[in-house]
């Protein structure tokens, strides 16, 4: 008994400790008070330099504690441009279905007051879907980079998009008689509801037949997860992607990507149709996994993404230095410029992708 009552007070000291430094960050950054909206820097999605903050809580209790509505209450400390560190309140609980069961670190769903947000990076902003690493290993860093990299791709390919921000993140992990530290790379997703807003658009919330999606945007869709190596999503069920009803049109954007071949994380698996397996070996195999349209569609997708080969091999480029291993670099542009080889010759490009097509449906 006096053992427990030990470990329960350690484990309130720690809360106190962390409370007491965010305090200490606060006194010397700026206040809402002091606050010269002129000065104010760009807000967290209108930049694409590496945010770094700092987070703390118990990935035990974010797991057991959490829920759909249930949260916790903590703080974020977030680096300003002038360098300085501000801190805000948050509420977290876990996210996603996979991960949270599978995954060392959890993914985190935050929510913002206004109030707190309003003088800050964050305005605007009421929740945010961050991500984490999986796996606590050497490639986490990497495997998160390749990741942003696809959603920073996804915006040259479509319209519609999720927005995202690269982090460097430090957790404090609380545990019962310590509190152990882990620095790792991160991603801050832009929240359903607020993309919906962004573009006025609707968000789908039922099963969505093939046909009723918009034809050059469903095929657009498809062609990038076949760029990546993606087999792990779903239209029609909402699997890893949302729906958007645009225009009187249905669209959809993708996200949660570190089951692509692009990424090749170690835990990484072929995706299944029902109980049944995909026709490929390794999840950095090709696979299309579109419904069949007019061919017209395909072509004009097909010379779209030629057309945006520079550019989308130049955000790779542009995150070189952000990677850990040079390699891990290497063979993501690698395997970006094998699609681009592929797609050149019309032949293949037809019998990989519209054929297959066919073939599938």
């Amino acid at each position: 008994m006096i053992k427990l009552i030990i470990a329960m007070c350690l484990y309130k000291l720690k809360f106190i400790i962390f409370f007491f430094f965010i305090n200490t960050i606060s006194s010397h950054s700026q206040t809402n008070q002091n606050f010269d909206d002129s000065k104010l820097e760009k807000t967290l999605f209108e930049s694409n330099d590496l945010l770094s903050i700092k987070l703390s809580y118990s990935r035990k209790q974010l797991k057991k504690e959490t829920n759909d509505s249930t949260f916790l209450d903590s703080f974020l400390a977030h680096k300003s441009a002038d360098s300085k560190w501000d801190t805000l309140r948050v509420k977290i609980r876990a996210r996603g279905n996979f991960r949270r069961a599978k995954c060392h670190f959890t993914p985190v769903k935050l929510k913002i007051k206004k109030s707190d947000a309003k003088k800050t990076i964050f305005k605007g902003q009421k929740q945010l879907k961050m991500v984490l690493p999986c796996v606590n290993e050497s490639s986490k860093d990497d495997n998160v980079i390749k990741e942003y990299i696809i959603y920073k791709m996804f915006e040259v390919v479509s319209p519609y998009y999720f927005s995202s921000r690269l982090l460097d993140i430090e957790y404090s992990e609380i545990k019962k008689r310590r509190t152990q530290v882990h620095n790792f790379k991160g991603l801050m997703i832009e929240d359903n509801s607020k993309v919906a807003k962004r573009l006025d658009a609707k968000l789908g919330k039922r099963k969505y037949y093939p046909q009723a999606f918009d034809e050059l945007g469903a095929v657009r869709h498809a062609m990038f997860q076949f760029m990546i190596g993606n087999t792990d999503f779903s239209t029609v069920y909402q699997h890893n992607t949302k729906v958007l009803f645009v225009n009187k049109r249905f669209f959809t954007i993708p996200y949660d990507f570190d089951m692509a071949g692009f990424v090749n994380t170690s835990y990484a698996v072929v995706s299944q149709i029902g109980n049944q397996k995909l026709p490929i070996d390794k999840v950095i195999d090709r696979y299309y996994r579109g419904y069949k349209h007019d061919y017209k569609f395909f072509q004009q997708v097909r010379e779209e993404f030629i057309d945006n080969k520079e550019d989308l091999l130049q955000i790779i480029d542009d995150n070189k230095l952000n990677f850990i291993d040079q390699k891990s670099y290497k063979v993501a542009r690698v395997y970006i410029l094998d699609f681009f080889k592929l797609i050149g010759n019309e032949s293949t490009f037809k019998k990989r992708t519209y054929l297959a097509a066919l073939e599938l449906n």
